[in-house]
């Protein structure tokens, strides 16, 4: 029995001035009316009020991470703004189109390229 999808896309060559919370939030909006999610409470973990001097230099630790809960499940993003990438999962036990999703979100961080899997959750392999 499937509980779920799962769509993990990681964005390459985007636009670093996406990578906002602003940004974020009104993707997320934006993301969640195309694919027919309801939003649910949302969450950002970044250096936003962080002494400059405090915030860590490696191109893999300075970004946004963001999880919008939705009523089915989940959508967490990763920026790295250094390293103009980003990362995104959206599971929902709801079906949704990822092939919008994707089309949407390469375009909203301007991603020159992209890499992305679909999975099918709580299925079990036979062995």
């Amino acid at each position: 029995m499937a509980y779920g999808e799962e769509l993990i896309l990681d964005l390459y060559d985007c636009d670093p001035s996406t990578f906002t919370r602003d940004s974020i939030s009104n993707y997320l909006v934006q993301l969640c009316d195309l694919i027919n999610m309801e939003r649910e409470d949302l969450y950002f973990w970044d250096y936003e009020g962080v002494p400059e001097d405090e915030r860590p230099t490696e191109g893999h630790l300075l970004g946004t991470s963001a999880v919008q809960f939705i009523s089915t499940s989940d959508i967490v993003i990763h920026t790295l703004d250094i390293l103009k990438e980003c990362y995104i999962n959206i599971f929902s036990c709801k079906d949704f189109n990822a092939e919008e999703a994707v089309e949407f979100t390469s375009k909203w961080f301007g991603a020159l390229s992209y890499d992305h899997s679909e999975h099918v959750r709580g299925q079990r392999s036979k062995r």
